[in-house]
């Protein structure tokens, strides 16, 4: 499966950036595979070892801000691996024509 996630520390003013970066460390040290970008960070792997990472993740900000907001959306989709990158050369499949 994958989950793109986004989680917000509330009450800390307006730069969050480095208690983002708190639950990007989070993912990162998990080895499983992520991306991040501006928006969401994507993690790929079994149901429970992904939802653990994100509790851990959302837990690290939760750990220095007053109020925690986060977004959650998943792709179920059984037997299929490498999912981040196989969705995007589909895209860039069809973007070029093919």
């Amino acid at each position: 499966m994958m989950i793109a996630f986004s989680v917000t520390p509330l009450g800390v003013g307006e730069e969050v950036g480095e208690y983002v970066a708190d639950a990007v460390r989070v993912v990162r040290a998990s080895g499983l595979p992520n991306h991040t970008d501006a928006m969401f960070t994507t993690i790929e792997g079994e149901w429970d070892e992904v939802m653990d990472v994100v509790k851990r993740a959302v837990a690290a900000v939760e750990a220095r801000a007053p109020r925690v907001s986060f977004v959650l959306k998943a792709d179920i989709r059984p037997g299929v691996t490498d999912g981040m990158t196989s969705k995007m050369e589909t895209v860039e499949r069809h973007l070029a024509g093919g």
